[in-house]
């Protein structure tokens, strides 16, 4: 078999030899360049970065939460406090197994569903290292459970904080309202570095309008920690900014003595002084007790108040919107006066019914036996409907909604709460706008004695009265006097006036006032019998407010109506007659009779105010 052999190239071999190792060489050689380059861009370039890190395995920056503001009312009583509790929370990075974490730490201390619920969603909305509550006001008893087994629950933490309270509690919700924790709609309006340690927002009420007054500015801390990011020392502190004091203007004693008025009624009073626009008083019936909901009402407390047909949660003072009735009267006559269509002693008669031409509908005057002669004084002092009916013909449905717009009907007043319905001042543009229907001569008729589309809020009754008190001085009404901040500065409140009917002649409200006066005390009035006794002159002016129709000749005896459906009871009033200090509006929801339910409640809160407060108008003189 044949034999092939080889030969090696020696001298290429080394030649190839050499060449790799070069290469190799030169690899290597950069590669260490490149380290250099790589060190040295580390330890020069981005030295103050990466020492930064460095720092922050050991060093945390933690928000402080600023203190919330107070609330105290006109008599210095406090009425939003701050009370220390304990809460848990919880570092999620710090947890690998949060489920399990969660199932541990409820062994010592008490989870609802609801409580691990707002926790996850609060979770989702920070960052991972960032501190979400899961429990607040632990009982001493949980702490001290916690306490023991501190050590089996890295990641949680029972920390010392305050939470709201409410001393005075249900009479002052529907004006103070409550805080409760932040959720999801809260959280995208809300400043997140500001907010960074606050659990707690302003729901409803004052604490809701001035949130961001009474809430302050948050704080920081640089603290040291250890391995289990335990904290060790504080390093460096920016104390927080704490929220301003806020005073109210609203006196404890009246809004108490208002509640107590309308007893266990549905319903709402409101009291401003005339003079300067502050409410005295602001009441909605039923009401509720505003601490539960600082830190998680119960579902089925929740769903009580919910579910109440009563409505205790609605604010009715400033929410609720009611046909006025007759309330409207004393504006309906300032409004014949002001355009030239009547006079004092114009006369109206009424054989108890109103009747447009060739229609053969009977409006009927609420005295189906008529009042006779009626002339204004009377007309407002006896309620008499047939009056305004003609009346309303001859201003017309627009010039009543001009008239009455320049008395705040049919508009917000813009108080400093939230949620205030605007109510209807009804006109054809507006029903052309709202219901794309024409305007009927009968809806004029009804719209004169404030039936039919007119609806508005106590409030807006309470503003009206106190314009017609102060002869034409409308002024914004408000809750807040005054704003006091941590550095001792004080602001107050500044409401400018602007007139209304600044032309009309002083006689004319001389008129609308004396007739206004007849109604309470005079000896035909409509609400002498709620009035007598009383030491001081005050003016008024009852309403009824119909919820459903009753057939041309049909006859309804109240006690054979349900009471869910008898008529709205209205009253509005101030005093003293010369130079008034309070003016205010009464609803009572289904009482039946304005002189029989409403009126009653404001002879209450005017007795409470002169008799036992000790105002007068002496005292306004020396104040």
């Amino acid at each position: 078999m044949p034999q092939f052999l080889s030969f090696r190239d020696r001298q290429s071999e080394v030649r190839i030899a050499r060449s790799r190792v070069f290469v190799a060489t030169a690899l290597m050689i950069l590669m260490l360049f490149a380290l250099l380059a790589r060190l040295a861009y580390l330890q020069i370039v981005r030295h103050d970065h990466y020492t930064t890190l460095s720092r922050d395995n050991r060093v945390k920056i933690v928000p402080v939460a600023p203190t919330r503001g107070l609330i105290f009312s006109r008599d210095g009583i406090l009425l939003a406090d701050n009370r220390p509790s304990f809460r848990l929370q919880v570092v999620p990075e710090r947890i690998e197994d949060m489920r399990e974490a969660l199932a541990k730490v409820s062994t010592v201390v008490d989870l609802t569903p609801s409580d691990i619920e707002r926790f996850q969603r609060l979770r989702k909305r920070k960052r991972s290292f960032d501190t979400v509550p899961l429990r607040f006001n632990l009982t001493e008893e949980e702490v001290a459970r916690f306490s023991v087994d501190r050590h089996r629950f890295p990641g949680f933490e029972v920390t010392a904080s305050l939470t709201r309270h409410y001393p005075v509690g249900a009479p002052l919700v529907h004006a103070v309202g409550y805080v409760g924790r932040i959720d999801e709609d809260d959280l995208d309006g809300l400043d997140p570095d500001n907010y960074s340690a606050t659990t707690h927002i302003g729901k409803i009420g004052v604490e809701q309008y001035y949130e961001a007054t009474l809430h302050g500015r948050v704080g920081l801390d640089q603290v040291e920690v250890n391995s289990q990011g335990r904290t060790l020392r504080v390093l460096d502190s920016k104390p927080p900014g704490p929220g301003a004091t806020i005073r109210l203007t609203i006196d404890t004693r009246l809004q108490a003595a208002a509640t107590r008025a309308l007893g266990d009624r549905r319903g709402a009073v409101v009291a401003i002084d005339p003079n300067t626009g502050e409410v005295l008083a602001l009441v909605s019936t039923p009401t509720f007790d505003p601490n539960p909901f600082v830190n998680g009402i119960s579902a089925a407390l929740f769903g009580d108040l919910r579910d109440s047909p009563d409505r205790p949660l609605f604010n009715r003072a400033l929410q609720a919107a009611y046909p006025p009735g007759s309330t409207l009267k004393p504006l309906m006559a300032l409004a014949g006066l002001h355009y030239g269509l009547r006079s004092p002693a114009d006369g109206t008669w009424c054989p108890g019914w109103f009747a447009l031409d060739n229609d053969p509908h009977r409006y009927r005057c609420w005295n189906k036996w008529g009042h006779g002669r009626m002339v204004m004084r009377e007309a407002i002092a006896q309620s008499c409907d047939v009056y305004f009916y003609q009346l309303a013909l001859d201003l017309g449905i627009d010039r009543m909604h001009d008239f009455l717009d320049m008395f705040g009907l049919g508009r917000r007043t813009r108080i400093d709460l939230p949620g205030e319905a605007a109510g209807v001042n009804p006109s054809r543009a507006w029903k052309r706008k709202a219901r794309n229907l024409p305007w009927y001569p009968g809806e004029t008729l009804i719209a004169g004695i404030g039936q039919g589309f007119h609806t508005t809020t106590p409030l807006q009754l309470a503003q009206a009265a106190a314009v017609i008190a102060s002869r034409g001085t409308l002024m914004q009404p408000h809750l807040v006097s005054r704003i006091e901040t941590a550095d001792g500065k004080a602001t107050p409140t500044v409401v400018r006036p602007r007139r209304v009917l600044a032309d009309l002649d002083p006689k004319a409200w001389d008129s609308v006032i004396d007739a206004m006066h007849a109604v309470v005390q005079g000896p035909t009035g409509t609400a002498r019998r709620s009035a007598e006794g009383a030491p001081y002159e005050y003016a008024g002016k009852t309403g009824t407010s119909q919820l459903f129709g009753i057939r041309q000749n049909e006859e309804i005896e109240t006690e054979d109506i349900e009471e869910r459906l008898r008529d709205h009871a209205l009253f509005i009033a101030f005093a003293p007659l010369d130079r008034p200090e309070i003016a205010l509006a009464v609803i009572v929801e289904n009482g039946a009779s304005g002189s029989g339910s409403a009126a009653p409640v404001a002879r209450k809160v005017l007795d409470e105010y002169f008799l036992r407060m000790g105002h007068s108008r002496r005292t306004a003189q020396n104040g």
